[in-house]
């Protein structure tokens, strides 16, 4: 079983960066396609980016296409958001996700539901 560990969120005025990152360890990384969502205050968790197995094949919400880069360093088990150009919507708590999908590679999954294992989150503050 894999466990999860976000960093990186902060305060940041808008049009400013921010790099999150997720550290797994207890797994066999090479095994899970991994995701970030966010959930804003009274919001649902939405999705905001997916990669396969072994980051070929990347996914976006359509709200952060152009500006967050997602990328994995499957030596160091570590996924990694790049968000560019921050807006004050996107403000919210971000949590990275895994899924098991043994040693088949896969497209990459978007939504809440696919996922087995989710870490503990990180806040994301952008300031108008």
């Amino acid at each position: 079983q894999v466990q999860l560990q976000e960093s990186g969120g902060g305060l940041v005025q808008a049009g400013g960066s921010l790099r999150l990152s997720c550290a797994a360890s207890g797994g066999s990384w090479n095994i899970y396609a991994m995701g970030w969502f966010r959930q804003a205050p009274g919001e649902e968790r939405e999705f905001v980016a997916a990669s396969s197995k072994f980051g070929g094949r990347t996914s976006y919400a359509d709200s952060v296409k152009g500006r967050f880069t997602i990328s994995r360093d499957n030596a160091k088990m570590t996924l990694y958001l790049q968000m560019n150009s921050l807006k004050p919507e996107d403000t919210a708590v971000y949590y990275c996700a895994a899924k098991n999908t043994g040693y088949i590679d896969t497209n990459p999954y978007t939504t809440r539901a696919s996922y087995d294992y989710w870490g503990q989150g990180t806040q994301v503050t952008v300031s108008s």
